[in-house]
Parts: structure tokens; sequence; C-alpha cells
């Protein structure tokens, strides 16, 4: 490989990579291609995404991606085209055929690619606002495989994604902010490089990425912060600031402080506006001005350079930055209060994950060695029920040899236990996916809602109540049934849900797929104050998806929760206890 090469490979990230492979895979699915193609470039894109190393550095390497697993050779040379020059003639031709706008479409619930394709054709929408402008003027209703109802569904899509759509899914802005970061480390005289904002407090999705740097005089970072490889177009350039957009559309902005500030700026710049804005006050109260640069009484500064630092003058503790949104964390803070906060260290097992039994990507026993592997001493096995047809649902007869099995694996374990599970679906009508001499042979049901998401608040309430009332029925998973920027959230009322739940024993789950982190760190919250235990699941359809749980993490600490919160924070013996209560 040329020097020039092995340079331009080393900018491209490995976001980016996955991020081509993932719009190439929409193109393919909008032209109509063979569903094994698609599927194919979109294995490629989490295979990229879960790399331990940047794919860009092993192509700059000379290492053959083709022995990367599902992935032959025609996709490792278009990987290591991707990865060389940030595109592929594949990509381009493709984008020739279709608008490339037309892809954004694909996240709108309901339009599928054939009816993209079909909008596009018959009425020429290419865009978000082509569609809102026919789905208005009732262009769409008459098209065949529409309807009125169709219509109204699109417009309601497309409003309820107007404030979402400049912000990324969280493992995409941190596969960024990862690189950054390194990239930032490595520039001579930079001591100190963070990610404050949103990203820091632990949001879901991400507008953009607030980077605090101290650099020694006469470092180079601002220069070579410009100059980043990934960097699409230029915005701002100062002496202490910048701002830049990255390809993928991610923006980024830095300020350099100096070390006297940096844990002022820091403070500042994670927020949350209303948390800063308290805090502020309470420096006003006594005599003091906080901002950016440093806590100060008149021109003098007497505090800044660490957070600690900060807190301490306004007589608090170090409050997490999960908790800074003011909403009661200040106050716990005075009195405090403060929970100590759940880590993932502290869980002991996953309570939902999959194999190749239905839709995982990996077989039984692979998925419970790497979760012993992560220091897991239990994993629960929950496959799909046959409602779920797309994923090939276990019936009775395929999850009863399943058990089986379960029990012969365990058989072989030493120090390491697979519990026998099922994510049944939940029924419209509340009632559960396969019989109930079936789920009694089982450690734990885990009931999902996979349709009908639609329905009226209260009927999907009771749905859910009916469904916790069966006497086989441990965790409701994933709650809200949401997928962040792609489907709304269920109408539910939770208050009612947590009170059957506690009322019958049973627990509900806050699933750590980043396109999910289902509960809402809002409902994770008033879990732990209804006292209904939490179970902080991978939802894992893979081996690296078991890692899902650190995001799960992330959001229970947002939601307040501590380790005596947490369902699968417990040893293997007190679960199982509180397993068999809800198994009739």
């Amino acid at each position: 490989m040329s020097a020039n090469a092995a340079a331009r490979s080393a900018r491209v990230s490995g976001a980016e990579v996955a991020a081509a492979l993932e719009n190439i895979a929409d193109l393919l699915e909008i032209d109509g291609a063979n569903p094994f193609r698609v599927r194919a470039y979109r294995n490629a894109a989490r295979v990229v995404r879960d790399l331990p190393r940047d794919v860009a550095a092993m192509c700059a390497a000379g290492e053959d991606l083709a022995e990367l697993p599902g992935i032959g050779r025609d996709l490792a040379d278009k990987i290591a085209e991707i990865a060389l020059t940030g595109d592929s003639a594949m990509r381009r031709e493709l984008t020739g055929q279709s608008p490339p706008a037309l892809t954004t479409l694909l996240r709108l619930p309901g339009l599928g690619p054939k009816k993209i394709r079909a909008l596009h054709d018959a009425l020429g929408v290419t865009t978000t606002e082509d569609l809102a402008a026919a789905a208005k003027s009732g262009r769409i209703h008459d098209l065949p495989g529409f309807g009125a109802k169709t219509e109204q569904r699109i417009l309601a899509s497309i409003e309820a994604r107007r404030d979402e759509q400049a912000r990324f899914l969280r493992p995409f802005a941190e596969l960024h902010a990862d690189a950054l970061l390194r990239y930032l480390q490595a520039i001579p005289g930079v001591v100190h490089a963070a990610v404050a904002g949103s990203y820091r407090r632990g949001l879901e999705t991400v507008g953009d990425l607030d980077v605090v740097v101290t650099a020694a005089e006469g470092s180079p970072v601002m220069e070579r912060f410009v100059a980043y490889g990934a960097v699409e177009r230029l915005d701002s350039q100062g002496s202490t600031r910048a701002t830049v957009i990255l390809r993928g559309g991610l923006q980024v902005d830095l300020r350099l402080v100096d070390e006297a500030s940096y844990g002022a700026a820091l403070c500042y710049f994670t927020g949350s506006k209303a948390y800063s804005i308290a805090v502020r006050k309470m420096g006003q109260e006594r005599g003091l001005r906080i901002n950016e640069y440093g806590v100060f009484r008149g021109e003098e500064r007497v505090a800044g350079a660490t957070e600690e630092s900060v807190f301490r003058c306004v007589g608090l503790p170090y409050i997490p930055p999960e908790l800074r949104e003011d909403r009661g964390e200040i106050a716990a803070a005075l009195a405090g209060r403060l929970p100590l906060l759940v880590e993932r260290r502290d869980l002991r097992g996953d309570l939902h994950a999959h194999t190749t039994a239905t839709d995982g990507r990996a077989t039984l026993r692979e998925v419970a060695e790497a979760a012993r592997a992560l220091g897991h001493t239990y994993l629960a096995i929950t496959d799909h029920s046959r409602r779920l047809t797309v994923a090939r649902g276990l019936d009775p007869d395929r999850l009863l040899e399943q058990i089986d099995a379960i029990d012969r694996l365990n058989a072989e374990l030493r120090g390491f236990v697979v519990l026998k599970g099922i994510e049944v679906d939940i029924l419209e009508d509340g009632r559960l996916d396969l019989p109930d001499d079936v789920l009694a042979r089982l450690d734990l049901v885990v009931g999902a809602l996979h349709s009908a998401f639609g329905l009226a608040r209260e009927a999907q309430t009771t749905r859910l109540l009916r469904a916790m009332d069966h006497r086989c029925f441990s965790i409701l998973a994933h709650p809200s049934a949401r997928l962040l920027q792609a489907r709304s959230p269920v109408d539910v009322d939770f208050d009612r849900v947590l009170e059957h739940a506690r009322a019958r024993g049973c627990f509900v789950e806050l699933d750590g797929q980043p396109v999910r982190l289902d509960m809402s760190d809002v409902h994770a919250k008033m879990a732990r104050d209804a006292g209904v235990l939490v179970s902080i699941s991978s939802d894992a359809h893979s081996l690296s998806e078991l890692g899902n749980q650190r995001y799960g993490v992330t959001q229970a600490r947002r939601g307040w929760l501590e380790r005596k919160d947490v369902l699968n924070a417990r040893p293997l013996g007190a679960l199982r206890a509180l397993l068999r209560k809800t198994m009739g």
C-alpha cells in the first residue's frame, strides 16, 4: 500500500464505513434487490461497528477482511474500498439510480422500500418535504396499496420525527467520539480532552458533540482539529473554539480552555441548561459568579480547575453527569440522598438473549460461553414465540426441544447457568402466544408487544394488565415497544402498569438495544419509585450485542437506579427465588 493510501485509510473511521454499508443496503432495498443481498450489507455494517480495531487500520496493515465472520471476498473488497477512499463505486452507481434522499424515508414507520418506490414513481416524492406535501394535498390515499389511514399515519410520523431528524443514535455518536478523542489526545501538548454535552449525560440520541480540551502553549490542537480526516465542512475557526461537520452530518464544537478553567468548562458544557441555571443561581446567592471560565468572587477566580471544586463552592457533593437534568438531583444532593448509581460491574447476568433457534446469529453454546467470558454467572435464553413468524418463532415442540438442549448444556457447564426462557408475544387481547403447560416448564417468561401498536390507551393498558395476570409471566419486555427515530411508544398508562406489576410480583425490563433503550429514563425512575425491580438486558441477537447492557446501564443511571433496584444485579440463588414467584 502506498503512503498516500495508508494516510487516507487512517482518516476514514469505522463509523463512516459502517454508515456507507448501511446506505448501500438502503439503496439496494429501494431498488428491489434480493433481500439476502440487502441483509449481507447490513450484517457487514454490524460487523464493522463491532470490530475491536478500526477497519481502516486493518486495511492499512494488509489484513484480509474476508476472514471476518460473514464477510466474503466481494464484501471484503467493498469494505476495503470504502475504508481507503471514503466511498465505493457501487454506492455511487446506486445513488445514480435512486435519489439519495429516498433513503431517509425508510426511517418512517410503515413505509417499506416498495411503498417508497411507488411514491417516487407515481408522485415524484424524493424528500420528507415532498411526502408531507403529497399527504396534505390528499394525493396519496388513491394510490394502490395506500388508503386514507396510511396517508394520515404518514403525516403523523413526519410530524413526530421533525424534532429527531437532526439527532443521532448513541452508538453512532460514540464511534465518532471515541475516534476523535484518540486523535486529539495524540496531538503534542494536549493535556485533557473530553466530550461534554448531552453525550456525557448519556442521552439516547445526540445532536452534536461538545469537546473540551486543555493544551500547553503552542500546541497545534486547533489546526489539527480542523484538519481531522473525518471533517466534511469547516463552519468556524478561532484561537480557542472551532466548529466542524463530520462526514455523516454530526457537528462537533471544540473549546480550548486553560487548565485553571477545565472543570468549570466541563460543568458548563455538560449541562443540561436547566441544571446549569439552577447551579449558577446557587452561586449568585453566595456572591459568586459561575461560568465556563471558573467560579469568581468579584474578579478573583476561586475555583474551576476541577468539577469537584465548582460543586464545593455551592455546597454540593459531586453529581454524576447522568443526573444533571434539574429533576430533583440538586435537592437530593443537598439532603445527602443522591443515589449510588448502578454500574456495569453490578450486573450478575442477562435475562434476554436470542440464538440461531430464531433470529439470533449465534448458537446456544456460543451465546452461553460469550456471556460467561463477560463475567456473568447466568444467562436467560429468550428466543421468540411462534407468533413472530419473521423471526421463525418457536412453537411448543421446538421450545421443548430447546429446553432439553439447555438442560444438556447446563450439565456440562461449571460456574455458569443457562436459564430457560421465552420472549412470548402478548396477543391483542392480552393472552400469551404459547400454552400454559409449556410455559410452566421454563425458569422465566418475558412478555413482549410485537403487534397492534396503535391500540387506544385504555385498550393497550388493559392488554398489558391481562398479560401480567397470567400465571406464568415474569418480565414485561421493552414496555413502550418504541424504536428510536422509527416507531413512537405505544399509548399506555405506565403508572397503572407499574402498580399492577408490583401487586402481581413481576418485573419490567430496560432493554439495552440502542435502537430501543426502552424503558425511557423517566419510566425507569417511575419503576424505582414504585418499588418494581428492573431487568437491564442486552436483547442480544449476536455475540457482540451482549455488550448492549452498557447502554442499558447508562439509561438506568439516568433513571436514578441503584444496584438494589436491578433484578439481574442479584446472585443466581436470589434471582431464582424471585422468578419462581412469577411462575405460578
